[in-house]
């Protein structure tokens, strides 16, 4: 987890400055893809997806090393060619792994969150889930199982293909002529994550596009059906961990309110949107019927909202930077205790920023928490050595500020009319 956190703290601020580079060019060109709330959301989003991979908050039911072991016909050995090998078996995997996750009521909870921004840009890249607990993904990877691809080659390439999947997120590059043929491009990716009829469920590769061609999932993005973006059933918020489960929630209403016993079981893996017939005439859900009539989620925030929610998400994301550089100094316990509480600050933030009415409150025992936390973790001596006094310095900063500012909240104006 150590080497996964020194990687994160390079590749962060590189997406940051691309994301950047896309914003001014989008302003100079007329043709802005950003706004301020959703931004923030991925942002946050991706912020609780590295959280959740640092701390390694997942149940390991079938392991890579495990099937190798038992199903390998061979050892290769790590030249240029395994790692050729290993590549296109992990680029395959992720055609089933994003298929399966397209396809089943219960994966698709896995996936909801990379396809809930309304926008598409390079920040929606970094939607992430953490919803996504239970680790079976190494069944996908039976090819270089049966092959013998040392697992280390998978380890060092698994987060360079996630990585090499950022840059076609994008609505100022168009189609890319002989290589729309070879690998995924932005095009192609702008069909992805589409919600237009013509363009649901394709193109779900990673890199590789020939697995779309091969399997029957390829889409070309049309001229005369522009790309609209989102979730046919919108997720309406800007809270990423609300979001990442938001779909699973609905799965166990309908389960418990549903009247038939074959259909409390089916529906977890049946195809994705179905729901019970009881269900669904008494519960109905909101979903867009009519792409060309998409009303985007917005919320009208005051300026004083507006800058709390900037100030949160800058804290946090400095805080997180710090937590990473320091890492491998922390014990276990302090790293669970400092991701529990970016988590929460995370949760409490964009609940403001969705204008829940016990947004302000939850803050208030956000902020308390976070102090006495802090508190009991210097009275008890966990800090584990110096390097992790910056640690404790930031975070004693952060909340303090945060309790200052939400005295400023007591007397905050009404939010004005201009949505962000």
């Amino acid at each position: 987890m150590e080497a996964y956190a020194n990687a994160l703290l390079v590749a962060i601020p590189l997406f940051m400055v691309l994301m950047g580079i896309e914003m001014l060019y989008g302003h100079l060109k007329g043709k802005q893809t950003y706004t301020l709330m959703d931004t923030l959301s991925s942002l946050s989003s991706g912020m609780t997806n590295v959280l959740k991979d640092s701390l390694g908050l997942v149940v390991i039911l079938v392991s890579y090393p495990y099937l190798k072991d038992h199903l390998a016909v061979q050892e290769l050995s790590s030249t240029i060619w395994t790692y050729i090998i290993a590549f296109i078996c992990i680029d395959f995997a992720s055609y089933w792994a994003h298929r399966l996750n397209h396809k089943v009521n219960i994966f698709w909870n896995q996936h909801i969150i990379h396809h809930s921004s309304e926008e598409f840009n390079l920040a929606c890249a970094l939607r992430q889930s953490i919803s996504n607990v239970l680790g079976f993904g190494a069944l996908f990877l039976l090819p270089a199982a049966v092959l013998g691809v040392p697992e280390k080659v998978i380890q060092i390439l698994a987060p360079l293909h996630l990585f090499a999947q950022f840059w076609y997120h994008t609505q100022h590059i168009g189609k890319l002529g002989i290589l729309e043929y070879l690998i995924v491009t932005p095009s192609q990716h702008r069909v992805h994550h589409a919600i237009n009829p013509i363009y649901i469920d394709k193109n779900l590769a990673a890199i590789f596009c020939v697995w779309d061609r091969l399997f029957g999932t390829f889409q070309e993005e049309l001229e005369d059906e522009p790309p609209v973006y989102g979730t046919l059933k919108p997720v309406n918020s800007w809270n990423p961990l609300w979001i990442n489960f938001q779909h699973l929630w609905g799965l166990i209403q309908d389960a418990w309110r549903t009247k038939s016993w074959k259909a409390k079981l089916l529906i977890w893996f049946k195809p994705t949107g179905w729901r019970p017939q009881d269900v669904a005439k008494k519960w109905p859900c909101k979903s867009i019927e009519s792409v060309n009539h998409q009303e985007k989620y917005q919320t009208n925030l005051s300026k004083n909202e507006r800058r709390w929610a900037i100030f949160h998400w800058l804290g946090t994301t400095l805080l997180l930077m710090v937590f990473l550089a320091v890492f491998a100094d922390l014990t276990p316990l302090y790293r669970l205790a400092y991701g529990a509480l970016i988590f929460i600050s995370i949760f409490g933030y964009t609940a403001v920023m969705d204008r829940n009415s016990w947004g302000i409150s939850f803050e208030w025992g956000r902020t308390l928490l976070g102090i006495s936390t802090l508190l009991l973790l210097e009275y008890f001596s966990v800090f584990s050595n110096q390097n992790s006094g910056v640690l404790r310095y930031y975070s004693t900063v952060y909340f303090a500020l945060s309790l200052l500012l939400l005295f400023g909240f007591i007397n905050q104006p009404k939010a004005d009319e201009q949505p962000a």
